[in-house]
């Protein structure tokens, strides 16, 4: 279950020592600027939170969603 994963475990995307939510951050990825998804760099939590919500799988099921 992603909730218990950290999102590099869950998304398996390999990128976890370059991103700037590795180590402390895997479970709210979301709120850390500068992460990737999709292989783009994100901005900050208000530029990214539809993104997330809408397509990404770890926010979803971190947070319910379908």
């Amino acid at each position: 279950m992603a909730a218990r994963q950290n999102c590099w475990e869950s998304l398996k995307c390999g990128k976890e020592k370059e991103c700037p939510a590795y180590p402390n951050f895997g479970k709210t990825c979301f709120s850390v600027k500068g992460t990737l998804c999709n292989g783009r760099k994100q901005g900050g939590y208000l530029e990214k939170a539809n993104e997330c919500r809408d397509r990404c799988s770890f926010y979803k099921e971190m947070f319910g969603g379908k």
